[in-house]
């Protein structure tokens, strides 16, 4: 292996793969057979993050940075003057079995510009993940993009050895595809999902019957929305992301602030500012949705199309409905306990056992962890005093911007260097 070679293309194909965020592994547990190397447990391999949440823990690079179609918001499109490059199969897997062995990495995510055609793309990344699997026994963890066209055969035979397939839906709404990439078909997109649901779906119901069913994709699929290079509201990002959740069974979808990488009258001007902190939003706003027992309608509607950029949804929603409020946190159920801004599940169910006991005061909640500067002007305890009496929800939200500052920063950090 020429060294200098394979490290120019690693630093060309690693920084390519830094815009793809959909890096998580939650869920997989596969265990080491016949002493093969590495392991994937069920409490993911994600484990290390950089400041703005992305993952660095995995070996994360294209196979190649080549690509047939011109999406303008995509670094790699084929009219970008850019260095190219390629790996071979037998070069990806080479390099993650020695970074594994050194402990650089605990896994492969793996993607790819798309050369020559989906399916002979599609192709190689399956080479790469069947040569780990069973020439050199790597049971550690593996995350193949899927691209979009490939045929139901080749995403079946790529669930049998990667444990997580993703395909990004890229932009949220389909006008907006049309506009950025003309090439590209939405349908191309859904039907590898579709075919991946299915396998899962029937992975899991001929394993009650027959033990020895291959294993199939037990991390399930996950999907990136790209946010910020077209006009699209927060409602249309997350009407998108919960019909993918619901149809599709994804674990995760994903949100990417758009970077502005090029000189296009269709995207926002090189140096506008990366919508992180929207980016953020959506993330709570699909935690809620997820989690939290809220429907998309009551977040995100026609006369609120977009989320509040200073305050969480949780936050806003309450503000728009206090005729909900003030809560009696000794009487109310577990459903709208969980409404409450400050209240997280952990403080929800903390609740829910210290009352059966005795009455719950502004001392014992504030022993619990609970967010007392938001939580206060939404509840009632054993205690006389209560802060919203006299408040308007535009007095609540200065009271409690004024109490609180943000953690969030808009920084951007890169990739983690591994020749550093």
């Amino acid at each position: 292996m020429n060294f200098e070679r394979i490290k120019e293309k690693l630093n060309i194909l690693a920084d390519a793969a830094k815009y793809d965020v959909s890096c998580s592994s939650s869920g997989s547990k596969r265990t080491n057979k016949n002493k093969g190397l590495g392991d994937s447990s069920g409490m993911g391999i994600c484990h290390s993050y950089t400041p703005d949440g992305r993952c660095v823990s995995l070996l994360k690079i294209l196979l190649t940075n080549h690509c047939i179609y011109d999406c303008a918001y995509c670094v790699t499109r084929k009219s970008n003057d850019i260095k190219r490059a390629a790996f071979k199969v037998q070069e990806v897997v080479d390099l993650t079995i020695n970074f594994y062995r050194r402990n650089y990495i605990e896994g492969l995510f793996l993607s790819s510009g798309i050369f020559k055609s989906p399916d002979h793309t599609m192709e190689r990344l399956i080479q790469v993940a069947k040569k780990l699997r069973l020439e050199e026994k790597f049971n550690g963890y593996i995350h193949l993009k899927s691209i979009p066209g490939a045929s139901d055969e080749l995403m079946y035979e790529a669930g049998l050895y990667a444990d997580r397939l993703s395909i990004n839906i890229e932009i949220p709404t389909k006008a907006g595809l049309k506009l950025l990439a003309p090439d590209k078909n939405r349908k191309d997109f859904l039907q590898p999902m579709k075919k991946v649901r299915n396998e899962i779906d029937k992975y899991k119901s001929e394993k009650k019957l027959i033990k020895s069913t291959p294993i199939y994709a037990p991390a399930g699929q996950s999907t990136q929305m790209i946010v910020g290079a077209t006009n699209e509201t927060d409602a249309e990002v997350m009407y998108t992301a919960t019909y993918l959740y619901k149809k599709y069974n994804m674990k995760r979808v994903y949100y990417s602030g758009y970077i502005p990488i090029s000189y296009d009258s269709r995207l926002p001007a090189i140096g506008t500012e990366v919508p992180m902190i929207r980016e953020n939003r959506l993330y709570q706003t699909d935690w809620l949705l997820r989690f939290y027992g809220f429907s998309i309608e009551e977040l995100l509607n026609k006369e609120f199309p977009n989320l509040d950029s200073d305050i969480d949804p949780k936050l806003s929603w309450a503000l728009r409905n206090l005729h909900l409020f003030p809560l009696d946190i000794n009487k109310a159920d577990k459903d709208m306990l969980a409404r409450v801004p400050g209240l997280g599940m952990k403080s929800v169910y903390k609740i829910l056992h210290g009352r059966k006991y005795r009455k719950l005061s502004w001392e014992h909640l504030q022993k619990m962890g609970v967010a007392l500067n938001r939580a206060k002007y939404f509840i009632t305890c054993d205690s006389r005093y209560f802060e919203t009496k006299d408040y308007t929800p535009l007095q609540i939200k200065q009271r409690i911007l004024s109490e609180g500052s943000s953690k969030y920063k808009t920084t951007l950090s890169n990739q983690l260097n591994l020749f550093s």
